[in-house]
């Protein structure tokens, strides 16, 4: 499935909305006039350099942080409404790192999952099968027994990504889950966040610093830099120059500023 026959689809659900939205941290303004529409089944790569509010949009998409102006819609719920919950999936930079001194195994991080509010203290029904079924799409179930301190970066990527399976949760946010991790990790992981999309129509939003591997992988991208500077198909992402012009960034360098090359001959005859 591509952007364009996300975007074209009559039936196309829209997951996720962002009207004119603004966001301040502290008194500044951090992000601002962003309007966003995630489609299901879409796997975005959200990128832009540091500090460009990468953190602050995810953080609002999930209810965390206030809006100053406009507003965000979740499956048509405001975020962190009891409607949506388990639909939503997090997985932050962090998760996938835990305290050396905390022994749990993948099985037992996975089935964190399927908890909630209201079934802390009883059994979940089909909790196992949902466990299972988790661990095979990421295809980390030979590992179910394993301390997850003993896994590898890609692995433990694979189980938090699992985590948020076992919840059932369709639409799945990311936060650098390619960080830390191999290249032969990191390729693996791309396709099955892929799969995901295309196999199980689930709907991913992925922030990146990586991206050429964005490039390779989502069906579409989104540039952020204090506003949207590009969004549309990954294939037609702007190149290195035009993503200068769309950050405001000109050369430094032009005809009126050339350096004449030192003629030492001249030099000699001056003496």
């Amino acid at each position: 499935m591509t952007w364009n026959q996300v975007k074209n689809s009559e039936d196309s659900e829209s997951i996720l909305v962002v009207d004119n939205l603004s966001v301040s941290r502290s008194g500044r303004m951090i992000i601002s006039d962003i309007n966003l529409k995630v489609s299901r089944g879409e796997f975005i790569g959200l990128v832009g350099p540091n500090g460009s509010g990468k953190s602050t949009l995810i953080l609002s998409i999930l209810g965390i942080l206030k809006p100053h102006t406009g507003l965000i819609k979740i499956y048509d719920e405001k975020p962190m409404s009891k409607n949506i919950f388990g639909k939503l999936g997090w997985v932050s930079q962090a998760a996938a790192n835990l305290p050396s001194n905390i022994k749990i195994t993948v099985r037992e991080l996975v089935k964190l999952g399927t908890l909630k509010s209201s079934s802390m203290y009883k059994k979940v029904s089909n909790q196992k099968e949902k466990i299972d079924t988790a661990m095979t799409m990421v295809g980390i179930e030979c590992c179910a027994d394993c301390d997850v301190s003993t896994l590898s970066g890609g692995q433990r990527q694979r189980a938090v990504i699992a985590r948020a399976l076992a919840s059932e949760a369709e639409f799945i946010l990311l936060d650098e889950p390619l960080v830390g991790i191999d290249r032969e990790s990191r390729n693996s992981l791309l396709k099955l966040l892929d799969k995901l999309c295309h196999e199980q129509q689930k709907t991913i939003l992925m922030v990146s610093h990586d991206i050429t591997a964005i490039r390779q992988t989502a069906h579409r991208m989104v540039y952020l830099e204090e506003t949207i500077r590009y969004d549309g198909p990954t294939e037609n992402f702007p190149d290195l120059t035009s993503l200068a012009g769309l950050r405001g960034i000109t050369p430094v360098h032009d005809d009126k500023h050339t350096i004449e090359p030192h003629d030492h001959n001249k030099c000699m005859e001056e003496e």
